[in-house]
């Protein structure tokens, strides 16, 4: 039986130490700030142009400005100032050079049919980033002025964005250790920066159902580890193992964890089963937050949108492979999906597990279909949210 959870206020629970269940406490604890009051801008004296919107791919091709603000343990954070996109200058000892001292965040601007550029849940990217930049002893910030902050970057950059439906301007806040000494301990010196990204689909090949790999002999993350925070050391350790799936002919990597083979992420998204459960509820069930998922902002819309829509349930809770393969052949599965900013959502339509391709189904209605029903109606109303089609507190219309 898929296990059910109702999760408690984390700061108010017996859990409110750890540092995976309180998300808030880091964001009221940081000590100074970089200050938008402060900013200075620079701007380059020729803008540079962009390919055609259709030849745009995902993260290769950035903007003509950066925001950056440094930090040192003795002063601070410095003022904060937007200059001329550049290289890099650290020293060759630098902690994220050596031992992975960083994180980052992935946020994304739009620009919708009325001409206006919109933000989407930049202040939940930035609170998250505040609870990676504490799990590994960065500096945290005040959410609201890194904000307004990176709004005026993505303000400035507006002309970059491309129009229409599946473009955007994808934004990389990130933190770096940059003290310049081989020592394993708590970096005395950071730099904060953004860069902006002008895209396209995340998938050039467009909205298509991939197949995932369920890996039975390697873990993503486990209990007690950083799997819940956007670290860059979460991601490395499944590039080899991506690239042996996608010699068998799969995109992604199903993670798993524990004896049961319990269902955790989905590549680098959050995963999402849609299943008559074995009780006989229609359910929709994601992993919970137990400190191995990494809190997706995507993931949080989708949980929000359709508990209001209230047509199934929607559970945050468990699932093991076991469960998912014994639904599939019953027919009680129904749909298979990643989430996350990069691609919104991504449609399984078969998972390879132990010798065996479990066939995970799309649309019955239409047998050319690329997605599931629920699949493509989340996807279509996240984006119409994203780009103004549908008016909602999350976007930020950029005046």
């Amino acid at each position: 039986m898929a296990s059910r959870f109702i999760l408690r206020n984390p700061c108010t629970s017996s859990l409110k130490n750890s540092r995976y269940f309180c998300v808030a406490a880091f964001n009221a604890s940081y000590k100074d700030s970089f200050y938008h009051k402060d900013l200075s801008i620079t701007k380059v004296d020729t803008p540079k142009s962009y390919p055609p919107k259709d030849q745009l791919l995902f993260g290769h091709n950035f903007t003509d400005h950066m925001l950056e603000a440094k930090w040192t343990k003795e002063n601070g954070w410095e003022k904060p100032k937007i200059v001329p996109f550049h290289n890099l200058t650290i020293h060759p000892a630098s902690g994220v050079l050596h031992y992975a001292i960083e994180c980052f965040e992935g946020a994304k601007a739009y620009k919708g049919k009325d001409g206006k550029v919109r933000m989407f849940r930049l202040d939940a990217n930035m609170r998250r980033m505040n609870k990676s930049t504490a799990s590994i002893s960065l500096p945290t910030f005040d959410v609201e002025e890194a904000v307004k902050c990176i709004t005026d970057l993505v303000k400035l950059e507006s002309n970059a964005i491309p129009e229409g439906f599946g473009y955007s301007l994808y934004l990389r806040p990130t933190v770096i250790a940059t003290e310049p000494k081989l020592s394993i301990r708590e970096n005395s010196s950071a730099l904060f920066y953004t860069i902006c990204s002008p895209c396209g689909p995340y998938f050039p090949t467009g909205f298509k159902a991939v197949r995932l790999f369920a890996d039975t002999e390697h873990v993503r993350a486990w209990p007690g580890g950083t799997g819940d925070n956007k670290l860059g050391s979460n991601y490395d350790g499944g590039m080899y193992l991506t690239k042996l799936a996608n010699q068998k002919g799969y995109q992604q990597i199903l993670w798993l964890f524990g004896e049961e083979h319990n269902i955790t992420e989905a590549g680098s998204m959050n995963a999402f089963i849609y299943w008559t459960n074995e009780e006989g509820v229609l359910e929709l069930i994601t992993p919970r937050l137990d400190g191995t998922i990494l809190p997706g902002v995507t993931r949080d819309s989708i949980l929000s949108m359709c508990r209001k829509w209230g047509e199934f349930q929607v559970t945050e809770g468990s699932i093991t492979m076991k469960q998912l393969a014994k639904a599939s052949k019953e027919g009680r599965l129904h749909e298979v999906f990643g989430a996350g900013t990069g691609c919104i959502i991504s449609p399984v339509k078969e998972i390879g597990y132990l010798g065996s391709n479990i066939p995970v189904p799309l649309d019955p209605n239409d047998p050319t279909s690329e997605s599931g029903p629920l699949s493509r109606r989340i996807y279509e109303e996240l984006m119409a949210i994203q780009y103004g089609d549908i008016p909602h507190e999350w976007t930020t219309i950029l005046e």
